[in-house]
């Protein structure tokens, strides 16, 4: 049994995985997807504790006021 996918496969898997995915969400829910799926650029996680380590307290606060989990 030969289990093999050519490049040829992927793509027409990749065609088809596409248009089933607009025709469910519409062509906006497909760029979205398309969009969860992107490659970033850069490190990710120290991005990300450079952005952390700048927050302070009344950040923190203002971030809980606008998911509704503080009183404003």
């Amino acid at each position: 049994m030969n289990n093999a996918v050519t490049v040829k496969d992927l793509e027409v898997i990749r065609q088809k995985a596409l248009k089933a995915i607009e025709e469910t969400v519409g062509t906006v829910g497909l760029i979205k997807f398309i969009q969860m799926y992107s490659n970033g650029e850069g490190d990710y996680t120290t991005g990300r504790r450079k952005k952390i380590a700048k927050l302070d307290r009344v950040d923190f606060q203002e971030f809980l006021k606008e998911r509704g989990e503080l009183e404003r």
